[in-house]
C-alpha cells in the first residue's frame, strides 16, 4: 500500500473512569461494543486490522466492499466493527461467529448477521498523515470526508455538550453500547497510550460459584466460573471473575477444596464437561467453550458444587450474561444460591441504534 501510515497502527487506547469529566475542550462520543478496526485503504487494496494487529480482512467481505465503496480511495480510518440484530440492538455473539477458518461459513454469516463499520478517527487521507494533528481537526477531516458514506459504512455521533454526553451514557446502553469515550480536543493520536478516558457502568450481583479453571502458571486458581438462576430454575453460566492477586489465588485452592468433592454428580452443568470443544464454542454457554481468538488456550474447567455465593461488579450485560469479565468483590455467606436470579440485575431500558446514529 502506498499510504503514509501503513499497518501496523496500535491503536489509540483509553483509560477507564466512573466519572463523567467536567473539564471542558473534550468530545463525548458512544463507546462501542465491537471489534477495534483500523482500516487501511490504498484503491482496491483494503486491510481490516484489529486492535492486536490480528488480521480481520477475510472474517467481514461485506464491510471490505463497503469500504471499497464509501471510504476515500486513499485513508487510514480508526473505527469499530458492529453486527445490529434485527431487533435494532447490538449483537456481541452473532459478531464473535464470524471468527472461523471456513470461508463458506464466513460468506454464509456475512449474509445472515451483516457487518458495518463505524469510523471514528481519521489517521490518514491521501498523502497527508494526521496522527500529529489535534484530535478537532481530525474529527472535522473525518466527518467531511466521510459526509457522503452509506450505511453499513457511518460516522459515530459525537457532542461537546458535557449534559448531552450524561444523557447518552444513559440512554444508549439499552441499545448495547458499552459507556462513553470523552477525547481532548487538542490531543494528538496516541499509539497504544490511553489518552482518552472511557466512561463505563459499575453495578454489582451476587452469583452462584459453580466451577473455576485453572491459572496458566499451574497449580493456582485462575477465574471463577459465575452462575445464575432463570425464571425456569435453570443455572445459567453467566461469566467469570479472576481478579486476584498471585497469594489470593494460592489461598482459593485450599478453600474450594471441600466444594470439588462430588460436584459433578448433580450439577446443573455436567453435560457441558462431554461437550466436544467445537459444540460449546460454537454455542458460546459452556463454561468449556473455546477461545476464537487463541485456539491453543486451555478453557477446560472444574466443577464445584453450587453452593458458593460470591458478590461481583459488572459494567455490562449482554444478553442473559456479563459482557466483560467482572471483579471479585466479596464472599456473601448470608445469601443462598437459590437467591442469586436475574432478577437482582439492573438493566437499561432498549433503545434503537437508529436513535443513536440520529445523535449527530
Amino acid at each position: 500500500m502506498k499510504l503514509p501510515v501503513n499497518p501496523p497502527v496500535q491503536p489509540m487506547l483509553a483509560k477507564l473512569s466512573r466519572e463523567m469529566p467536567t473539564r471542558d475542550g473534550v468530545m463525548y462520543e458512544p463507546k462501542w461494543d465491537g471489534f477495534r478496526c483500523i482500516v487501511f485503504r490504498d484503491g482496491d487494496e483494503v486491510e481490516l486490522g484489529s486492535r492486536n494487529e490480528k488480521p480481520l480482512t477475510r472474517y467481514f467481505p461485506e464491510v471490505v466492499e463497503a469500504v471499497k465503496r464509501e471510504l476515500p480511495d486513499r485513508c487510514v480510518v480508526d473505527g469499530e466493527i458492529i453486527v445490529a440484530g434485527a431487533d435494532g440492538h447490538l449483537e456481541f455473539d452473532s459478531l464473535q461467529l464470524r471468527i472461523h477458518p471456513a470461508e463458506s461459513r464466513i460468506k454464509k454469516l456475512a449474509v445472515e448477521y451483516p457487518a458495518s463499520f463505524v469510523a471514528f478517527d481519521l489517521l490518514a487521507l491521501d498523502d497527508r498523515d494526521l496522527r500529529q494533528e489535534p484530535f478537532a481537526d481530525r474529527r472535522a477531516a473525518l466527518v467531511d470526508a466521510l459526509a457522503a458514506s452509506k450505511p453499513p459504512i457511518y460516522i459515530t455521533p459525537a457532542t461537546a455538550d458535557r449534559d448531552l454526553g450524561v444523557q447518552w451514557f444513559d440512554q444508549f446502553e439499552g441499545a448495547g453500547l458499552d459507556g462513553i469515550i470523552v477525547k481532548p480536543l487538542d490531543l494528538p493520536y496516541m499509539e497504544d497510550q490511553r489518552g482518552n478516558i472511557k466512561v463505563k457502568h459499575e453495578r454489582t450481583a451476587d452469583c452462584v460459584v459453580a466451577g473455576f479453571r485453572w491459572h496458566k502458571s499451574g497449580g493456582i486458581v485462575g477465574s471463577l466460573l459465575l452462575g445464575l438462576f432463570d425464571d425456569a430454575g435453570n443455572l445459567r453460566h453467566v461469566g467469570v471473575t479472576a481478579s486476584f492477586t498471585m497469594a489470593r489465588r494460592k489461598e482459593l485452592v485450599d478453600e474450594l477444596a471441600p466444594y470439588r468433592e462430588n460436584a459433578l454428580d448433580h450439577h446443573p452443568w455436567k453435560d457441558w464437561a462431554e461437550w466436544d470443544a467445537e459444540n460449546s464454542a460454537t454455542s458460546g454457554r459452556a463454561p468449556g467453550g473455546g477461545n476464537r481468538w487463541n485456539a491453543g488456550k486451555d478453557m477446560r474447567w472444574n466443577a464445584l458444587r453450587p453452593e458458593l455465593v460470591c458478590e461481583v461488579a459488572y459494567d455490562h450485560l449482554q444478553g442473559d450474561r456479563f459482557r466483560h469479565a467482572t471483579t471479585f468483590r466479596r464472599w456473601r455467606t448470608d445469601r443462598t444460591p437459590e437467591s442469586c436470579t436475574y432478577a437482582q440485575l439492573d438493566t437499561a431500558a432498549p433503545a434503537e441504534l437508529s436513535i443513536v446514529f440520529g445523535a449527530r
